[in-house]
């Protein structure tokens, strides 16, 4: 019997097999990087970076802390104590981490508290998180931490939330590129309990922003984790399924709780490699709040990088429609007041005509903001 000959088709990928091969040589040198992500400031980052230090060092790991704040709080002080710190290097009176030492060094783990800090000129890198990078492949594992404020991309999300956004960053790359993203996630109650003292309005505006920043940094862990999958993929060879096909429009209207809706979309943009579009039907006679709230919203859709539209037209559902199809949008988020009076009742709501008329996409209702 002739042996059995490999058509092209069951002939495996050259390119793909180099990539194959790449991916697991870097994954065999490089070490692990585990990100500490707190949403806001009080939360207890550093607490629980140190602490998984601590614990590691008692399993018996080869564990050394290259940077930390120069004043540390008792908790922290005694969690640290039996924990070897190595000693910075000063640049222009600044310290930043000695990083010829820490390879020589070359512990099993390194712990690097703050990760966006700007290190001074005539250092050997511009950024600290660059400094993390060389050690990590170097093979040495880091955890480390930072805020969500202090990741590039991030930035203009969180001004629109709280209004400012610091000057150091390190770029939402690199962030992604970490084996694991743990996100420190103490309620927002008791980050503003550290803040006591505050007027009642004060104190309730807070907590809506502590509460849109968490949720955006439990997407960005999402984020990470969709690309750990990819990194998977990649190492053993496995093509994925899902292509560039998505395409999701968010409907935004004053009451509409367009800060979930695009949040959401970006996650399943990213998710899925599709884009995001957001658009705006005018309508007559708004209020001075809902013209406030539409700027806003306006906002955020381009925090999101999403595709901005503002459309004019008699029948919004029609407006929508002709929109949606034009662009071959295949997913379509809008918000709803679930509370349908007689007249929905008898003639169907706006909601009712949309989805009737959305054939061949996918419609996702959030509720409006009470």
């Amino acid at each position: 019997m002739a042996p059995h000959s490999r058509t092209d088709s069951e002939r495996p990928d050259p390119e793909a097999l180099l990539r194959q091969v790449q991916a697991e040589a870097r994954a065999a040198q490089r070490g692990q990087l585990k990100i500490f992500l707190g949403y806001a400031s009080g939360v207890g980052k550093s607490f629980k970076l140190f602490d998984e230090g601590r614990r590691r060092r008692s399993r018996g790991e080869d564990v050394v802390i290259a940077a930390m704040q120069p004043e540390v709080p008792e908790d922290i002080a005694e969690v640290i104590r039996d924990i070897e710190v190595m000693p910075t290097e000063t640049v222009n009176g600044v310290p930043v981490i000695d990083v010829p030492a820490v390879l020589q060094r070359h512990p099993g783990v390194c712990l690097v508290d703050g990760l966006a800090y700007d290190n001074p000129p005539g250092s050997r890198h511009r950024k600290r998180y660059e400094d993390v990078q060389e050690i990590v492949e170097h093979g040495i594992s880091v955890l480390t931490s930072i805020n969500l404020e202090y990741v590039e991309e991030q930035q203009e999300f969180v001004r629109t939330v709280t209004g400012e956004a610091p000057k150091d960053t390190i770029p939402q790359s690199f962030v992604v590129s970490a084996a694991e993203v743990v996100v420190v996630d103490a309620p927002p109650e008791a980050v503003l309990e550290e803040r006591d003292g505050e007027g009642v309005m004060l104190h309730a505006r807070l907590a809506e922003q502590l509460s849109q920043l968490r949720e955006r940094a439990l997407l960005l862990t999402a984020d990470v984790v969709d690309r750990q999958l990819e990194a998977y993929l990649e190492l053993h060879g496995i093509e994925s399924s899902w292509g560039t096909q998505e395409r999701i429009l968010v409907c935004m209207t004053p009451r509409a709780d367009a800060t979930a809706m695009l949040a959401s979309g970006r996650r399943n943009a990213d998710r899925f490699h599709g884009e995001l579009f957001a658009i705006y039907v005018n309508q007559p006679n708004l209020t001075p709040h809902d013209r406030v709230a539409n700027a806003r919203n306006i906002k955020v859709a381009r925090a999101e990088r999403a595709h901005v539209d503002v459309l004019n037209g008699t029948d919004p559902v029609a407006t929508i429609l002709e929109y949606a199809h034009e662009h071959g949008i295949t997913q379509l988020f809008v918000g709803h007041n679930l509370r349908r009076d007689w007249r929905a009742r008898l003639r169907g709501s706006p909601l009712d005509r949309l989805i009737e008329g959305a054939e061949g996409i996918d419609v996702r209702v959030f509720p409006h903001r009470t």
